[in-house]
């Protein structure tokens, strides 16, 4: 077995890669588009192969500028492989290997995403449970689960009330320290996790680096003070490469528990559904209760359960 980058001549055999497992995955046209974006890489797009066939296909996901890759957004392996966990850990070791010796001080993190509009469950635990187990095994032993919201014209946008006043502030540094008031008390894993390797300065402008990076724009921003002036959170609408989402929202501590929060998702909502959205999309973590219930109260519905597996925190 053989495991290795594509090269130019691969291609045509890449692209004719299909999935019948009931997990997302990239067909022929994303692939293309995201490659035109630098996105996904040829050097980012490892084979297994044996004897000229190819029987395992993993896909790296990176920003145009990124030196590395970000995320393993898509890992298939052929229906004849009666061990895929082995075969797939293989190739995840291998490539890691090699991301390593150009310098990535840790693995890229693995997505499955399950779309939840199919009916088929065993079926998406099948998919998901030798994937899981051969990241696993390549030393992704971190496990998250994400919901993955969707909100569509049908559901409403939400009126406005009088409970809270929404601003435009061009200061960064305002958006600084909101950062670091909302992540005290944090039920997010990845805000948990990076004020306590970074602090809660570092978190709060490593979140305003990669929100000023999304295709949303940075005008969209709101603050959001209740009518006596006090800062209550803020709304951050944005966008991804494929459309309109919920980019980041928050509420300060001292006025958590008051449902502000469906104030401030309502904002979002209203400011995407205004732009003519015909979808907006959200994630948060399944543990996360609070933000989930809102996402539901607001009119969005679960889509997708994404799993992301990581390497420990050093």
């Amino acid at each position: 077995m053989q495991y290795r980058p594509m090269t130019e001549s691969d291609l045509d055999a890449v692209l004719a890669w299909d999935v019948k497992e009931p997990v997302a995955w990239i067909g022929a046209d994303r692939y293309r588009e995201e490659t035109e974006a630098r996105q996904c890489r040829p050097e980012w797009t490892w084979i297994a192969e044996e004897d000229g066939r190819i029987l395992a296909r993993a896909l790296w996901w990176g920003r145009s500028d990124s030196e590395r890759p970000i995320t393993l957004d898509c890992l298939t392996v052929h229906e004849s492989v009666t061990e895929p966990a082995a075969l797939a850990a293989g190739l995840l070791a291998a490539a890691h290997a090699v991301f390593a010796e150009q310098g990535a001080t840790t693995p890229p993190a693995y997505n499955i995403m399950l779309p939840q509009d199919q009916g088929d469950e065993a079926g998406r635990i099948a998919a998901a449970a030798w994937r899981e187990e051969a990241a696993r095994r390549a030393g992704l032993t971190e496990r998250i689960q994400r919901l993955r919201f969707e909100w569509a014209p049908e559901a409403g946008a939400p009126e406005p009330s009088d409970r809270l006043v929404f601003t435009a502030e061009p200061d960064d540094e305002a958006f600084v320290e909101v950062f670091r008031q909302v992540a005290r008390g944090s039920l997010d894993s990845e805000t948990i996790a990076n004020v306590a390797s970074m602090g809660e300065e570092g978190a709060a402008r490593d979140d305003l680096e990669f929100y000023t990076g999304c295709p949303g724009k940075r005008e969209w921003w709101r603050l959001a003070h209740t009518p006596d002036g006090r800062l209550a959170g803020f709304a951050i609408p944005s966008r991804t490469p494929y459309g309109p989402n919920v980019g980041y929202l928050g509420v300060v501590p001292e006025l958590r528990g008051q449902r502000y929060i469906d104030e401030i998702l309502g904002e979002i909502t209203r400011f995407h559904a205004g732009e003519g959205a015909e979808r907006i999309t959200a994630t948060t973590d399944s543990t996360n209760v609070p933000m989930a219930n809102a996402f539901r109260r607001g009119g969005y519905r679960v889509s997708e359960i994404r799993v992301i597996l990581a390497a420990p925190a050093a």
